[in-house]
């Protein structure tokens, strides 16, 4: 809800910071005073256009600021996450402030951060609604009409069962175009088996490629290796002088005879007895290895030749020899749903019919339970417009289906708010119903029957006692009342009968100094409230019988 607003310079107002709190706080003052002026910074502030005229005479600029607590806003707090606008110290509060320069520019800030006045709009359409004033009213969107329809009936399951039969529609009907956009795929299901035949022929896992490489490798510098181990069984067994192995023999018979004067001895000839077995493995190991490499030159051919085939296979498809395998898998599993997709279109279009079977169904029951609370909300709204001094005026939910080709998650229909202010004339859609006073009338009369059950916590009714006074009047005051219980309201009246009700007041006063008019936003007591309503009953003169009046209209209140 609005807790806190300030304006600067704005209009005749030079400075005012205003608290506000929960329940009706009405606003009243003298013609002329100003008293709309609230309402029109509020509507600035949600994104309003606005001209150098809404500067105060002499200023360089005029700043607007708005301060709301989102403990019941939980709209306004998932939209200022998603963009990045939310106070990072406390997501449950939000400031919106904007300046408007004597040249006619502005700017604008959402938390600290500046802003577009796109997003102010966004913002505030989860914040503020404005009745009374066609450019910034909520219930004249079919789209906000539905959502309240849908508040009112509490249909949150059917409405989920739709969208979630929706949107398996809609997948079955994505996967559908894909496969129907491919067209005559025969030419790519044969290329794609050339191509798997040719490398089906070769063995192309990692493992496999690595033992390829190591094998020519090894096999290439066979000559060098087999020279190698010829010279190391050459020197280790006695070829080129005395076998390692034969003089460590010797070494350990002399070592024997000298061990038992020195037993530590003992332990040098158990390592020398340890070297002589691991020179004799590695005699047996360098002549299995010779022997492997005696390979005939068809063989190295062979090797040659696979390797050779494998980097060809490599440069055709543009990648490392150790991705062949992973490509061939791709191209394996394309092919086998280009081979599929004829089956799989067919079964599509019976899996399609099914999906919307299953919508339609839900949308049916959906349907039927907006149609119910309908005429329950129809009844209820008429019957307020009566009290609120439109008898014989009527108001309906008009419904429209929707095409039912392609699945919609909000369901088969439309909604459209209709009304009728007078008896004896069709119903127009609200949207058009061209009395500022009429459509703040009607708009309470949906809001006290719906109960506040839309998701905008702060409500603003300017001009809403327009053309209406006495027992109506009262009536007014008492809707009002009644409905800041649910959600913030603010009303701008000239009616003592609906400013009475009230949980709080703010009086609107114009003075001039200099020649220079300005006006004063002021909070009243109890007893300056009792001012203010004898000052509306009896003019400027206040009289006994006024305060008395006032002070009865007040004790009236329940």
């Amino acid at each position: 809800m609005l807790t806190h607003l300030t304006l600067k310079q704005f209009a005749v107002v030079t400075g005012a910071d205003l608290e506000f709190g929960p329940g009706l706080t009405v606003i009243s003052g003298e013609t002329g005073a100003g008293k709309s002026l609230l309402v029109d910074a509020l509507g600035l502030l949600s994104g309003l256009r606005a001209d150098s005229g809404v500067v105060r005479h002499g200023a360089e600029r005029a700043e607007l600021s708005a301060d709301f607590d989102l403990a019941d806003a939980a709209a306004a707090r998932d939209w200022l996450r998603e963009n990045e606008l939310d106070d990072e110290e406390d997501a449950s509060a939000c400031r919106i402030r904007r300046v408007i320069r004597a040249d006619g520019g502005s700017k604008a800030w959402i938390n600290g951060r500046a802003a577009t006045i796109a997003q102010l709009t966004q913002l505030a359409g989860h914040l503020v609604e404005i009745h009374g004033q066609h450019e910034h009213q909520a219930l004249l969107s079919r789209s906000s009409q539905l959502a309240l329809l849908d508040a009112f009936g509490r249909t949150d399951a059917e409405l989920a069962g739709v969208a979630t039969a929706a949107a398996a529609w809609s997948e079955l009907l994505r996967e559908r175009e894909r496969l129907s956009a491919q067209g005559d795929v025969s030419d790519r299901i044969d290329w794609l088996q050339h191509q798997l035949e040719e490398l089906d022929r070769e063995d192309l896992d990692v493992a496999s490629l690595e033992a390829l490489q190591a094998d020519h490798r090894r096999f290439g510098h066979s000559t060098a290796l087999i020279a190698a181990c010829e010279s190391a069984v050459a020197r280790l067994g006695g070829e080129e002088g005395p076998s390692i192995s034969r003089v460590l023999g010797q070494v350990r018979g002399e070592l024997a005879r000298a061990s038992e004067h020195e037993p530590r001895l003992a332990e040098v000839d158990g390592m020398l007895d340890l070297a002589t077995i691991q020179i004799d493995e590695a005699l047996a190991a360098l002549d299995r290895v010779r022997s492997d490499l005696d390979i005939d030159p068809s063989a190295f051919e062979r090797l040659e030749r696979r390797l050779g085939r494998v980097h060809e296979l490599a440069r055709k498809h543009r990648l490392p020899p150790e991705q062949l395998g992973a490509r061939r898998e791709s191209l394996r599993t394309e092919l086998e749903e280009l081979r599929g997709a004829g089956e799989r279109l067919v079964l599509l279009d019976s899996e399609i019919a099914r999906a919307r079977d299953a919508w339609r169904r839900a949308a049916d029951v959906l349907g039927a339970a907006r149609r119910t609370a309908a005429e329950a909300l129809s009844s209820s709204t008429t019957a307020l417009m009566g009290e609120l001094g439109m008898g014989g005026g009527t108001f309906e939910v008009g419904f429209e289906p929707t095409a039912g080709d392609r699945p919609d998650p909000q369901g088969g229909e439309r909604i459209e708010f209709m009304v009728s202010a007078n008896p004896g004339q069709p119903t127009r859609p609200l949207r058009k119903v061209a009395s500022g006073g009429e459509l703040a009338r009607i708009s309470l009369a949906i809001e006290v029957a719906s109960l506040g059950l839309d998701a905008v916590p702060t409500m603003i009714f300017d001009e809403v006692d327009t053309g209406i006074g006495g027992a109506v009047a009262h009536i007014v005051g008492q809707k009002l009342r009644a409905l800041g219980e649910r959600r913030q309201v603010l009303c701008v009246t000239h009616l003592p009968q609906v400013a009475a009700q009230g949980h709080s007041h703010y009086r609107v006063m114009k003075s001039k100094s200099d020649g220079v008019t300005q006006s004063e936003v002021r909070a009243l007591s109890e007893r300056d409230r009792e001012e203010e309503l004898a000052r509306m009953l009896g003019g400027v003169e206040l009289t006994r019988e006024a305060r008395a009046a006032a002070k009865r209209l007040l004790q009236d209140v329940v």
